[in-house]
């Protein structure tokens, strides 16, 4: 499975929705490559932090790839591995429309601003540019970096709903704007390896897993008992 997590809106968390994703899979027992497509290598950081702190074990393999060196690095890294997932940057590039040619899924976060959720038709454009070429790309968005109060958040949930299309699936789950995501990030960690845990936090990164890789065997199964099941219908 080839995963790209990207968008035309830079500041969306998609580094942190690549990274935790990434650690989560591998934790599982898959093999995992995270290829960081990204100018800012904020991937490829993040791994090199977290190997420091595992005794040079990340438990999966990062590489840094531009361009159409996406595209052949993922397609060879598919037939050795069981999951690539790719972090692009947050604009229209060579590197992510590569990644995005090969992908089985394009994961788009939003955050609730309206000069993010206004980009949803240019994303839905660029997903259109590419379905010749991969016609079986499927594409899901969501909120992400939300905060909990105030009403933009469910103003913002009602315009991508409203936006979405047989493109591009929103998903009734959003992950919120937490201290937890930049705490993990400095340690190396995923959100769920936090100690102590930050529950909501955990759930909610646990939720998008589950929906991606429709995972029943989380080694905190706890962790999925609390999210709600109804988070997981796609629009």
């Amino acid at each position: 499975m080839i995963i790209v997590v990207g968008g035309i809106k830079g500041g969306s968390g998609k580094s942190t929705v690549a990274t935790n994703l990434a650690v989560i899979r591998a934790t599982e027992g898959y093999e995992v490559v995270l290829i960081d497509a990204d100018d800012q290598e904020t991937s490829y950081d993040f791994t090199q932090l977290r190997a420091d702190r595992m005794n040079g074990r990340p438990g999966y393999l990062c590489t840094k790839q531009s361009g159409m060196g996406v595209r052949t690095a993922a397609l060879q890294f598919s037939e050795k591995y069981d999951t690539v997932v790719i972090d692009t940057g947050g604009r229209d590039t060579t590197s992510q429309r590569a990644a995005m040619s090969v992908a089985n899924l394009l994961i788009a976060p939003f955050v609730p601003r309206s000069f993010d959720v206004w980009t949803v038709e240019r994303v839905m454009r660029l997903i259109s540019e590419i379905m010749p070429i991969n016609p079986s790309l499927q594409a899901i968005a969501f909120l992400n970096r939300s905060d909990s109060r105030g009403r933009f958040p469910a103003l913002s949930m009602d315009a991508l709903k409203d936006a979405g299309s047989e493109l591009l699936a929103f998903l009734e789950l959003t992950i919120g704007n937490r201290i937890a995501f930049g705490v993990a990030a400095a340690e190396g960690r995923a959100v769920p390896e936090l100690t102590p845990c930050d529950s909501k936090a955990a759930v909610e990164m646990l939720s998008l897993y589950r929906y991606v890789f429709g995972s029943k065997t989380i080694s905190e199964p706890s962790l999925f008992d609390m999210a709600d099941e109804e988070t997981f219908d796609a629009r």
